[in-house]
């Protein structure tokens, strides 16, 4: 439902942080990673997630869309519930945590709070694949000067087509055509080929 909040930075504390956007205070609950991202600034924008259950509707947020695309990996293995996925994003680095899955290193998984054995194998059995086949670099947050390749290459990633095939088959369409593509254009002529 939200994509980002972007607003003053109302209070800050390393479990949440209050966010005063058009005259409403946003409570977003965030992971240490994103507590210490942060820093001292006024304005902030994090990327949100919204949780909807019977008792309540609950923020969680993110400092980049890398690190809310690993909770929402997280949170889809069965068990690992948001809080789970906040712990772990608090207990290591997201960069940690997605090498570990993609290595099938159990126990550095198993080394964060409330994982235990089975947890973890079932964390690295679900999202080893996905994972790889989203390549090393989804938790870098995409330059805002996008070309119209790499905006080509994240749409069609997002819709589901491994990062690599993608790239071979956008570099294969750009070399095709003499003239200049859209994005709309080269995706087109892409998803022909995938």
């Amino acid at each position: 439902m939200y994509a980002y909040i972007d607003g003053k930075l109302a209070f800050k504390s390393p479990a949440y942080v209050v966010i005063d956007a058009g005259g409403v205070g946003y409570h977003i609950n965030i992971s240490l990673n994103t507590f210490s991202k942060l820093g001292d600034t006024e304005r902030c924008k994090l990327f949100v997630w919204l949780h909807v259950k019977e008792d309540g509707h609950t923020l969680y947020g993110f400092a980049d869309e890398g690190e809310k695309r690993l909770f929402l990996h997280l949170i889809s293995v069965s068990g690992i519930g948001p809080n789970t996925g906040r712990m772990m994003l608090s207990s290591i680095t997201p960069e940690e945590i997605q090498t570990a899955i993609v290595k099938g290193n159990v126990t550095q998984i198993q080394r964060i709070k409330g994982i235990g054995p089975k947890s973890a194998q079932r964390v690295i059995l679900e999202l080893q694949d996905k994972l790889r086949k989203e390549g090393p670099d989804t938790l870098i947050s995409m330059p805002a000067n996008n070309t119209v390749k790499d905006e080509a290459l994240s749409a069609l990633v997002m819709l589901g087509f491994a990062r690599n095939a993608a790239e071979k088959v956008l570099d294969a369409e750009i070399g095709k055509n003499t003239e200049t593509l859209t994005v709309e254009q080269l995706i087109k002529s892409a998803l022909k080929s995938l």
